[in-house]
């Protein structure tokens, strides 16, 4: 059983209000590859994070090793939707930044993620407008296959 398997923890909501870490805080120092493990990003990606400013500052033990925190995971958490919607990486380093320079910048965070919003939305219904083709045509296919057995001679 790994650290991060351990025994059961009344876990915390992240951004989004959903359970997220394994730790309860205070007791939250996650190394590298327990944050691989939970997050399923690569250490690579980690790294890169971190050095385009994607990351906020992660602390270090006395020999350099990387050790995250819950907070640290709810970012992870937050960057990892703000991907899933296609958000471009300079719009998310551009958040982040606004979130160290803190609360004087609320208004510029919330018009940032309101414009990606709606980018997120056109895309969602350009989706639905997709489905509803491939849903027309898997119809027609299946119109025709039952047609074609019906008349299928044995």
């Amino acid at each position: 059983m790994t650290v991060m398997e351990s025994a059961p923890v009344k876990a915390r909501k992240n951004c989004a209000g959903r359970v997220g870490h394994p730790r309860p805080t205070g007791q939250d120092r996650y190394s590298i590859s327990e944050v691989v493990a939970h997050t399923g990003l690569t250490a690579h990606t980690l790294r890169w994070y971190e050095r385009i400013g994607l990351m906020p500052h992660v602390d270090r033990t006395h020999t350099g090793q990387r050790r995250f925190t819950n907070r640290d995971l709810d970012w992870l958490d937050l960057v990892g939707k703000l991907r899933l919607t296609g958000m471009p990486v300079a719009d998310m380093v551009r958040y982040a930044e606004l979130v160290r320079e803190g609360e004087h910048t609320f208004a510029e965070r919330e018009e940032l993620l309101t414009t990606h919003r709606e980018n997120v939305r056109e895309r969602i219904a350009e989706l639905r407008s997709t489905l509803e083709v491939l849903d027309f045509k898997i119809d027609v296919y299946a119109d025709a296959r039952r047609a074609s057995e019906r008349f299928d001679p044995v």
